[in-house]
């Protein structure tokens, strides 16, 4: 059960005063190290494709495009099927998928530089990352109180963000001239390992070990429920779109911004990945603190205002400042900072989404979760459709433009029903796990 008494200050756990629900916290730790092995090649993986099989950058794009489309389709069956297993299920099969089909990809397809390979064995590797990390989130909004729901999802996205691509883009900098980009790669894999365990080992909290459907509830029916609330509630496809805008550029930007930094501004590969970690480690700290303004000033106008808005602005000069004044490193490294505090204002979607469907929030999760997994196909596809056409700028502008849509979308559509309860101050909260723990008390 959720207490809404004020507790007194003594009872409460440090990790309560920082929003972090104590049962899970070992699946931060645990998602953080996962999304670091992800992360490793975030830097760099196109244009080592096109080097090693691929032959082209654009080639290299169709590979992470069609990575993209597993990734959308599994960040769906995340929410769909934690509804119907449970969370620590769903992380188990996504922490399987991802260590088989990453060893046949390094194994077969670019040991052995095999073109055809890539597409499949990178592509169905895709499954994986979604399937352990946003099973995880479904854990945390199952288990977590409204008030504080925005901070604890502000954490995971320090974990998540922490990992792909800032610590990530660090590793690689630091292994990359050790054992090269191939055998970085296999150093990945092993950190991914490390996480998984961490997360299945040490995360005891019972709700995610059982399925939050309930239990007469037929597998057929929750499914299509999750697709069903597109229509019964268009807010929440709404909050899709808004999803997928969200981060679609993130992963177009990885596709051609080592070549422009690393390359036409003449940073080399070192220096984009130090750009790379310091504008995603400078989003991992404000992804916790938009989760706090969230929760005091409103989700919905934090997301317009400062996602929206803010990313518009800080796309365009991410691209256009390096390019007007040249190999200044610091001025990209303002300009990277400044698109990282911007990207953290879509944080409390995540809190935002699931109470614009109090009645199905495993719905509401699983169609947010597919805009998340939507944005890793839809920002490398239109990198792939215009690159040629309209270059790098062209596509920058488009990026620009979809986040102006994206804040006119959240204003106009994505309002809490009317009597929400929602919005209750954070400080009355306290996380009490409402269900045992496996072997005994929660950590």
């Amino acid at each position: 059960m959720v207490s809404t008494h004020p507790p007194a200050g003594a009872n409460r756990s440090l990790l309560d005063r920082m929003g972090i629900p104590k049962p899970l916290a070992f699946g931060f730790l645990g998602v953080l190290l996962f999304m670091v092995g992800d992360g490793v090649e975030s830097g760099f993986i196109a244009p080592f494709m096109a080097d090693h099989g691929a032959g082209t950058e654009v080639r290299a794009s169709y590979v992470i495009t069609a990575y993209g489309v597993t990734v959308m389709v599994a960040s769906w069956l995340s929410g769909a099927l934690a509804d119907l297993w449970g969370p620590r299920r769903v992380m188990q099969l996504g922490l399987v998928v991802w260590v088989v089909f990453d060893v046949l990809y390094l194994a077969f397809a670019l040991g052995g530089e095999n073109y055809p390979l890539m597409l499949v064995f990178y592509g169905l590797r895709g499954f994986g990352y979604p399937l352990f990390a946003f099973g995880f989130l479904v854990w945390i909004t199952a288990t977590t109180p409204p008030a504080r729901l925005g901070t604890a999802v502000g954490w995971f996205y320090v974990a998540f963000t922490g990992g792909l691509p800032t610590l990530g883009s660090l590793v690689a900098g630091t292994t990359n001239p050790l054992f090269g980009q191939f055998g970085t790669l296999w150093i990945a894999l092993g950190i991914i390992a490390l996480g998984g365990v961490i997360c299945m080992v040490g995360v005891r909290e019972r709700t995610g070990f059982t399925r939050l459907a309930p239990p007469d509830a037929q597998p057929v029916q929750r499914l299509t429920s999750s697709l069903a609330i597109i229509w019964q509630n268009p807010r929440v496809a709404v909050a899709c779109v808004v999803r997928i805008i969200n981060t679609a550029p993130e992963f177009g930007f990885l596709v051609f911004l080592p070549t422009f930094f690393g390359d036409r501004i003449g940073f080399g590969e070192g220096g984009w990945l130090t750009l790379l970690a310091v504008i995603y480690g400078t989003n991992v700290i404000f992804n916790l603190v938009f989760g706090a303004i969230g929760d005091r000033i409103g989700w919905q106008r934090t997301i317009a205002t400062f996602g929206g808005l803010g990313c518009a602005v800080t796309t365009l000069m991410l691209y256009f400042v390096p390019l007007a004044v040249g190999d200044r490193y610091w001025v990209a490294i303002v300009v990277g900072m400044l698109y990282g505090v911007a990207l953290a204002g879509f944080v409390p979607i995540s809190a935002l989404v699931p109470n614009l469907a109090p009645e199905n929030k495993a719905g509401a999760m699983a169609l947010l979760n597919l805009g998340a997994g939507g944005a890793a196909f839809v920002g490398p596809a239109i990198v792939s459709l215009f690159l040629g056409p309209v270059g790098p700028a062209g596509v920058v502008i488009i990026f620009a433009a979809l986040y102006v849509l994206a804040s006119v979308l959240t204003m106009v559509f994505l309002k809490l029903p009317e009597g929400s309860t929602a919005r209750v101050a954070p400080e009355t909260v306290s996380y009490t796990p409402h269900t045992r723990c496996v072997r005994g008390s929660c950590p």
